[in-house]
């Protein structure tokens, strides 16, 4: 009796631990030394819900500003216990609700919408929506496709917003052409008729030529269009000549038109069947894919003090 006790108590504890996840918040954000873990319930997906078992999770500057209050002190956060850090993720299918076709095991990837939420993909489990993954080709590892899905879905946006080159208007300058966003929107940017120069450090030329486009340093005049991915805000909307085009990556900082300069303002929203479009490319080696570094779930914090002292080239991927 005691020996059959014992077991039934040993495998009551699994069952339990086994219904637990990791999961990684801020409770008061004041940067990487606010990041702490918890523990929470393994939750069940409903209708038209997946639940993925996170396989890799890249760390964005977006998560950088959450983990550091300012989306907390422009109101768009209000959570009474705690925030969950992460947008970008790859994983498998661990359970899925009613209504959905993916079965379990199928390699998925997306990213998370909004601010104000308790969770984040710097867990080890996640409920999203089905509609809102795309499943990961084959030749594409979950830690590449990781890094994916928040940046080249938001510039392949940027560039809906910019629209296809008009005739004799074809000249595009892209801030920030080393970085994430920036270099998906210049090789993107190309496949709508623009002419494009990146805008980079000049240690970063060799990569933005290698995208296709021209290189500068510096903002320069007259530009038909600019693409703000590196967020300079009032100096890019000056390089556009007047009567152009100007798309910002800062929805809560949207520029005011001047100069009949038609500005527009990039708010990045999941979209599955783009993002899938866009694994196959990267997939393809048509679009990059750049992991700076791989760390464990457990050590968010030293990455996120990584990510925030800068010069990082790709993405730092978590990894449960």
């Amino acid at each position: 009796m005691a020996r059959a006790a014992d077991e039934a108590l040993t495998k009551e504890r699994m069952t339990m631990h086994q219904m637990t996840s990791r999961r990684i918040v801020v409770r008061v954000p004041s940067g990487p030394r606010s990041i702490e873990t918890v523990e929470v319930p393994v939750a069940e997906p409903g209708p038209e819900q997946i639940r993925v078992k996170i396989g890799a999770a890249a760390i964005n500057p977006v998560d950088l500003g959450v983990a550091g209050g300012i989306f907390h002190r422009l109101g768009l956060v209000d959570q009474p216990d705690y925030t969950g850090l992460g947008w970008d993720f790859a994983g498998t299918v661990d359970a899925a609700g009613p209504g959905v076709e993916l079965p379990v095991g199928t390699r998925v990837a997306g990213f998370l919408d909004g601010f104000d939420r308790d969770h984040g993909s710097h867990a080890e489990h996640l409920l999203v929506s089905a509609a809102q993954v795309a499943v990961v080709p084959d030749g594409l590892d979950l830690v590449e496709a990781g890094a994916v899905p928040l940046n080249a879905t938001a510039a392949a946006q940027l560039v809906d917003l910019l629209g296809d080159a008009p005739a004799g208007a074809r000249r595009l300058l892209v801030t920030g052409a080393a970085g994430a966003v920036g270099a998906h929107v210049a090789v993107l940017a190309q496949d709508r008729g623009w002419q494009v120069t990146g805008m980079a450090r000049a240690a970063d030329e060799p990569f933005v030529r290698g995208l296709g486009a021209g290189f500068a340093t510096d903002l320069g005049q007259g530009w038909d269009a600019v693409a703000d991915a590196g967020a300079l805000q009032e100096s890019a909307l000056r390089a556009v000549r007047d009567g152009g085009r100007f798309v910002g990556v800062q929805p809560a900082a949207r520029l005011p038109e001047e100069r009949g300069i038609t500005v527009e303002v990039l708010f990045a929203r999941p979209d599955g069947a783009l993002l899938a479009r866009l694994l196959v490319r990267v997939a393809a080696g048509e679009l990059p894919a750049r992991v700076h570094s791989v760390a464990p779930l457990g050590e968010a914090a030293d990455a996120y003090r990584a990510m925030a002292k800068g010069s990082v080239r790709g993405r730092i991927v978590l990894v449960p």
